[in-house]
């Protein structure tokens, strides 16, 4: 086998059609058919179920496909590993919830740029589910999301918790009595939210189950929807100010056992440490350790640096 090949057989499986694969590939159609049918007789087997729409994957074409996208994987860490002379410059695909980067993320970030001018730094802001798909698919170098998490492929390390509390419709005077309410809704986030399972649980604890959902995909629609009296959702505590900005809610502090969530940042357990990524980590402790400098003892975050370090 021969990874061009194999760049051949992965873009007619992504786009269902040798034609399309041809014109994507810049090259003719009988060249693209030609290498799909050497590439079969190489492994004895078809790759593909031939159809008047196109081409879809056979069974070996499916089994087959991840290991593309693991070499293919292996070969931009092998490049990336050649030109990187210790200092931070390319790519860098970082991912956050949405609540994370509008809470903690955005400063770490602007003075990461600041001093590293050459990295090409993109954020992705997802869900906790779509975040960890993507970490796992080598989308994202890594991703702040909410813990706990545990992957055999993933390694997590712990940087700060936030304090939850149910956000509610200004006139909502407590959780208990909006229980009650036979058209009780909840406004979350778009599916794979860990903060939905968890008001969900909640919920359930209070005995309601099965609550109506309303998904949205950005806070601020979420936000607007409970203000206007839809439905209640769970966030951190520390995004009030930034809440009450866009329309006003009540808040409603949650019990103990239930309120604090720890967000983890994952990487996989076998990726490059480029030194974008190393210097990522180290203005992120940096960042952390001016914040509590700066603040008595009473602030309600707390890095755990030696996390940090560790995947540093």
């Amino acid at each position: 086998m021969d990874i061009s090949d194999l760049q051949v057989f992965a873009t007619v499986a992504k786009l269902g059609s040798m034609r399309k694969a041809s014109e994507e590939l810049n090259t003719v159609q009988s060249n693209i058919t030609a290498r799909i049918r050497a590439l079969e007789e190489n492994l004895g087997t078809s790759l593909f179920e031939r159809h008047h729409r196109g081409v879809t994957l056979s069974a070996a074409g499916q089994r087959l496909l991840p290991y593309y996208d693991r070499l293919a994987h292996l070969m931009c860490e092998a490049r990336q590993a050649t030109i990187d002379d210790g200092v931070p410059t390319g790519p860098l695909k970082i991912g956050s919830q949405e609540t994370t980067a509008a809470l903690r993320i955005s400063p770490v970030l602007a003075k990461f740029l600041h001093k590293y001018p050459d990295v090409n730094l993109s954020l992705r802001t997802e869900t906790t589910a779509a975040l960890i798909e993507s970490v796992l698919e080598h989308r994202l170098d890594g991703a702040f999301v909410c813990g706990p998490v545990d992957h055999p492929n993933l390694k997590t390390s712990s940087c700060f918790a936030e304090e939850l509390v149910v956000f509610g419709p200004p006139d909502m005077t407590s959780i208990a009595s909006t229980c009650d309410h036979a058209n009780l809704r909840i406004v979350v986030m778009n599916a794979g939210c860990q903060y939905r399972f968890m008001l969900e649980d909640f919920l359930a604890r209070l005995g309601r189950k099965n609550v109506p959902v309303l998904e949205f995909g950005t806070l601020e629609t979420v936000i607007n929807c409970v203000s206007a009296g839809l439905g209640i959702t769970m966030l951190p505590r520390a995004l009030l100010a930034h809440i009450n900005r866009i329309s006003p809610v009540s808040l409603h502090a949650l019990p103990a056992s239930c309120a604090h969530v720890e967000t983890v940042f994952i990487s996989r357990k076998d990726a490059l440490q480029t030194s974008a990524r190393t210097a990522l980590f180290q203005t992120i402790q940096d960042h952390w350790e001016d914040f509590h400098a700066s603040n008595d003892h009473t602030a309600p975050r707390q890095a755990v640096h030696s996390s940090l370090r560790a995947i540093s």
